[in-house]
C-alpha cells in the first residue's frame, strides 16, 4: 500500500518497519515529528529527553544492550550531542543505532546554518542523505542495515524541505529481530586511553571499507542520459537539480555523503565534459572532486548562504531568468511576534520599561527582541542566557547585577540552564535569572518536557519542581509571579536586581495556545475614554491596533489576558 507522507512521517515509518526498539529525541525544528509520529506505534519506547546528549547516550545505551535504537535532534542539537557521537564512532554499535539531524538551509528556525555533514566527517561516521519521503523510509533501513554490519552508528541527514514535504512512500509490514546478545566487552566499550587506541584503528580501518562499499552501494546512482554534461548533486538538490535541468544532463546522485565514493566520482567525470556540483550549504562533495583532481564548477555559481532552488539552478546553468509580476504598492511587512495572551509578554514589557540588559535564550520568547518590546540584548545557544548573564556581570561588575537578568524558558533550563545556574551559585555573581515557565516547550509545538508531568505519549509522570531545583542547586531567594500582573512582575524583578544575592524568578503562566487553558471573554476599548495614548500599542499585542486614531481589539484574536487594561490608565479598555 501507497501513503503520501511527509519526510519525517516516512522517516518514522522506517523506523517502524524496521524493529526499532528505543527512541529517545529532543525537539528541535525541522526533526520534531519524527519522534512524535514514532511515538503512534505501540512496539517502538519513544522519549523526549531533557537535550540531544541525553538523547544520544540513551540510543547507544539500548544498542549497546542489543536493540536496534534512534535519537532525532536539528542541526544545532548535534553540537550539543557531538561529545557521546564521537566516541560512539569508537565504540561501535551492537544493536543497530541511527541517528537523524536536520539542517536548516535559509534558517527558517534557527539560530545559524551549519552544514552537518562535517560533524559526520570529523567524528568518522556514515552519513546517508535521501531527497524525498520514500527515500527517507528506504534510507532508514539501510542505515540500520549498515550500522550492524559495519559497527558503526549511521546519520541520516535531513533538511527542512525533505522533513516538511509530502511523497508517495510503499508501506510495508514491520521486522523485529529481538535483541541482540550482549557480551560484557571492555575493550569494545570502555573508552579509556588503552582501548580507545586501538579503537581508532578500527574506525580508521571501517572507514576504508565503508569507501569501498559506496563504490558499489545502491545509495549512489548514475543517471546517464545523451548530455556530455554531468551534475554531481545529493538531497533536496538533486530535485531542485532534476526539476530545473531534466534529462538535459546526465546526474551523479550521492545517497550516502559520507564516506564519499572516489572511483564512481572518477567513472563519472570521466563520461563527462564538464561536472556540476550541485549541494546546499558548504562545498563538501566540491571539495572532495577536487582532491581527486577533477576540475568542476560548484560554489562559484551557487552560493553557500541560503537554500538552492529550481529558479536558482536554471538561472545559474541554463541562464533562464524568471519574470516576476510585482505588486505596485508597498505591502505591509508582517514580522512573527507573540501571541495574544502570550504569557512572555507581561516580562518584556517590564523589562523593556527597566531598560534592563537582556541575556536571552532559544526559545519562543526570542521574540521578546523583536519591536515593539526590543527586550532582549543576545540569544546564542539553549542555556546561554545563564552562563552568558554570570560572564557579563563578572566583567562589569555591581552596575551590571542591578540591571542585567537572564530569560530562559522552563524546557531549556530543563535542557542546559541548570549547569549555569550552579555556575551563579557557586562562582558567586550577584544574578538575577528569569524562568519562563509556560508549562510546555513552546517553540516547537507543544512538546511535554520534565516539568509538565507528562512524557512523549502523554502519560503521568514526574515534575520536576522548578522552585525546589533552584534551591538545591544554591539559589536562596526564588519567588513566582504572574506575568498577566504587570505590576507584580515589575516590582519582582526591580527588587531581585537590588539585592546582592543570586535569585531566580519564575514567571508562570500556561501557554495560552494549550488545549486546556480556558480564556476569558475578549477585552473591548470604549472609544470616548480612549485618549490615543497607544500605551497600549506598547505591548505589541497582535489583536490591538488603532483605527480612526482610537484603539481597536480585535475579538477574534484577544483572549481576555488583561495586561492592556492594567497598562490603560484610563480605563478605556474594559471586559
Amino acid at each position: 500500500m501507497k501513503k503520501l507522507m511527509l519526510g519525517n512521517e516516512a522517516f518514522a515509518r522506517g523506523l517502524y518497519e524496521s524493529g526499532c526498539r528505543v527512541v529517545s529525541s529532543y525537539p528541535g525544528t525541522p526533526s520534531t515529528e519524527i519522534t512524535e509520529e514514532v511515538a503512534k506505534y505501540d512496539e517502538v519506547y519513544a522519549e523526549w529527553a531533557p537535550n540531544e546528549k541525553v538523547a544520544m547516550e540513551v540510543a547507544l545505551g539500548a544498542s549497546i544492550a542489543g536493540a536496534r535504537s534512534f535519537c532525532g535532534m536539528k542541526h544545532v542539537g548535534l553540537n550539543v550531542a557531538a561529545d557521546p557521537l564521537y566516541t560512539a564512532s569508537y565504540t561501535g554499535v551492537n544493536g543497530g543505532m541511527v541517528i537523524a539531524v536536520a539542517d536548516d538551509p535559509g534558517m527558517h528556525s534557527s539560530q545559524n546554518e551549519q552544514d552537518s555533514r562535517h560533524h559526520a566527517i570529523a567524528s568518522k561516521v556514515p552519513m546517508l542523505e535521501p531527497s524525498d519521503s520514500g527515500e527517507c523510509k528506504e534510507y532508514v533501513k539501510l542505515a540500520y542495515e549498515i550500522s550492524e554490519l559495519f559497527d558503526a552508528p549511521v546519520i541520516v541527514r535531513m533538511s527542512t524541505r525533505v522533513a516538511h514535504s509530502q511523497s508517495s512512500v510503499e508501506l510495508c509490514d514491520r521486522i523485529d529481530g529481538g535483541l541482540k546478545p550482549y557480551e560484557k566487552t571492555p575493550q569494545k566499550y570502555v573508552m579509556m586511553p588503552a582501548f580507545a587506541k586501538g579503537r581508532h584503528v578500527v574506525v580508521e580501518e571501517r572507514t576504508e571499507k565503508l569507501t569501498a562499499y559506496a563504490e558499489t552501494s545502491p545509495l549512489n546512482r548514475v543517471e546517464m542520459h545523451a548530455s556530455k554534461i554531468g551534475v554531481i548533486t545529493s538531497g533536496i538538490a538533486y530535485q531542485y537539480a532534476r526539476e530545473a535541468l531534466g534529462d538535459t544532463v546526465s546526474y551523479l546522485k550521492l545517497g550516502m555523503v559520507n564516506p564519499l565514493p572516489k572511483k564512481l566520482i572518477l567513472d563519472f567525470a570521466a563520461k563527462c565534459d564538464k561536472i556540476y556540483v550541485i549541494e546546499e550549504l558548504d562545498d563538501v562533495i566540491e571539495t572532495h572532486c577536487r582532491k581527486l583532481d577533477i576540475q568542476v564548477v560548484g560554489k562559484e555559481l551557487f552560493d553557500y548562504i541560503g537554500e538552492l532552488s529550481q529558479s536558482i539552478i536554471a538561472e545559474k546553468m541554463l541562464g533562464e531568468v524568471k519574470e516576476y509580476t510585482t505588486y505596485p504598492e508597498q505591502l505591509p511587512v508582517r514580522p512573527p511576534v507573540m501571541c495574544p495572551g502570550c504569557p512572555h509578554r507581561g516580562v518584556f514589557y517590564a523589562l523593556s520599561k527597566l531598560k534592563c540588559i537582556v541575556s536571552g535564550d532559544i526559545g519562543c520568547y526570542t521574540l521578546g527582541a523583536a519591536a515593539p518590546l526590543c527586550a532582549m540584548d543576545s540569544t546564542i545557544c539553549m542555556g546561554a542566557s545563564i552562563s552568558g548573564l554570570h560572564g557579563f556581570n563578572k566583567a562589569r561588575g555591581a552596575e551590571s547585577e542591578q540591571r542585567a537578568v537572564a530569560v530562559i524558558g522552563d524546557s531549556t533550563f530543563m535542557h542546559s540552564g541548570m549547569t549555569g545556574l550552579v555556575n551563579i551559585a557557586y562562582n558567586a555573581t550577584n544574578s538575577t535569572v528569569i524562568i519562563l515557565d509556560n508549562s510546555i516547550t513552546g517553540m516547537t509545538g507543544h512538546q511535554q518536557n520534565p516539568t509538565t508531568g507528562k512524557n512523549l505519549k502523554g502519560d503521568p509522570a514526574a515534575a520536576v519542581c522548578l522552585e525546589d531545583l533552584c534551591k538545591a542547586i544554591g539559589i536562596q531567594r526564588v519567588r513566582v509571579v504572574d506575568p498577566y500582573h504587570l505590576a507584580e512582575t515589575e516590582t519582582a524583578i526591580k527588587e531581585e536586581l537590588a539585592v546582592a544575592a543570586p535569585s531566580v524568578i519564575i514567571s508562570r503562566r500556561p501557554c495560552a495556545l494549550l488545549k486546556y487553558v480556558k480564556h476569558k471573554p475578549a477585552l473591548h476599548v470604549e472609544a470616548d475614554k480612549c485618549k490615543s495614548c497607544k500605551m497600549c500599542l506598547k505591548l505589541g499585542c497582535p489583536a490591538i491596533s488603532m483605527r480612526e486614531g482610537k484603539a481597536v481589539i480585535d475579538h477574534t484574536q484577544c483572549v481576555g489576558c488583561g495586561i492592556c487594561m492594567e497598562q490603560c490608565k484610563f480605563g478605556a479598555i474594559v471586559e
